[in-house]
């Protein structure tokens, strides 16, 4: 009993006293969530994360013991290109009336299954679907949000743009219609109106007949609206031929080898603007690859490049002769230099 009470007496060993293997002094402990046990390799808890890599390393051997880490930072995300880091929401959308900013009650979540998930009654449902009706109702309550709600609408459904272009468009009628312009026209037609000069922007061949057929305008009052929306907007440019190439060849089911005597030709003929411009672009488009076809031993008929083009046959004959008879004297000039 007097040596127990005695080994109990006795100081206690200095947390810093010399171990086997460590030195005079035990190693600072720098540890990360998750790893606190000594590096294997060298018996140290010295742990560095690199949070750019998503690795933990050993500060003393660089032994790499983790990787592909999650941050455990703030996502912090910067969807205007402001000053402003916003951590919630979806970013801006110009296809949206409200630019996607507000809340709704999603229809989603009240039918039979989800609802019954969610712990609703009928009864809840019911009043639910109520409080949806009125906030949707609420949110359209001026005339101007109604406008771009069935643009926006249009330009989703009908335009058939990528998601980019689509805002574009949703961008310039939202520019219209603050200024006053759709006041006493037809939206469809606006809109379908956007929709052209974006394509012609981007250079995305897009065709006055399929636009009004898919806007349900007629292309007398389309055309119309694309003089004054691009007058108003300043948004000019001249469709050069080559645009509707790659368009035409896949509908015509050609080869791909069609592509190089067919850019030879139009480089040809490009200079001389007085032959092309003025006249229709899918028209000279359809001539040149008409022509083309003929010369590599893949023909085409008048009526099918006609009908791809959406031109006449005698638009397409008339081209013909003018672009034969530049051909001619450009080979004649050429003889006598």
């Amino acid at each position: 009993m007097k040596q127990q009470r005695e080994s109990k007496s006795a100081p206690r060993t200095p947390s810093n006293t010399a171990r086997e293997g460590f030195g005079s002094q035990r190693p600072s402990r720098r540890v990360v969530e998750g790893h606190t046990r000594p590096c294997e390799e060298c018996g140290d808890v010295k742990w560095d994360m690199d949070v750019s890599r998503g690795e933990i390393t050993c500060g003393s051997c660089g032994l790499v013991v983790e990787e592909n880490v999650p941050d455990p930072g703030a996502e912090w995300t910067n969807r205007d290109q402001g000053e402003d880091r916003s951590r919630v929401g979806r970013p801006m959308t110009y296809t949206l009336a409200d630019k996607g900013l507000n809340t709704t009650i999603d229809v989603r979540d009240l039918n039979t299954g989800s609802a019954s998930r969610h712990g609703m009654s009928s009864q809840a449902r019911r009043e639910w679907r109520r409080r949806r009706v009125i906030d949707e109702r609420s949110k359209t309550r001026k005339s101007r949000e109604r406008n771009l709600v069935k643009a926006n609408q249009f330009i989703r459904d009908r335009s058939g743009l990528p998601q980019p272009l689509q805002e574009e468009a949703a961008r310039l009628y939202r520019m219209l219609s603050t200024a006053g312009f759709v006041t006493g026209r037809s939206i469809a037609g606006v809109t379908a109106a956007c929709t052209y000069l974006v394509a012609r922007q981007e250079e995305l061949p897009r065709q006055i007949p399929d636009i009004s057929k898919a806007f349900d305008i007629t292309e007398k009052d389309l055309s119309r609206l694309i003089r004054q929306v691009s007058r108003r907007l300043n948004l000019h440019k001249i469709t050069g031929p080559n645009e509707y190439f790659d368009k035409f060849i896949s509908d015509l089911s050609l080869s791909p080898n069609i592509r190089a005597p067919l850019e030879e030709l139009w480089s040809m003929i490009q200079p001389h603007e007085e032959v092309w411009q003025g006249k229709k672009p899918m028209g000279v488009a359809a001539a040149l690859i008409y022509k083309t076809s003929n010369q590599i031993g893949s023909p085409r008929t008048q009526s099918e490049v006609c009908t791809v083009a959406n031109v006449s046959e005698v638009t397409l004959r008339g081209l013909l002769r003018l672009i034969d008879g530049l051909i001619e004297k450009i080979k004649a000039r050429e003889a006598l230099e």
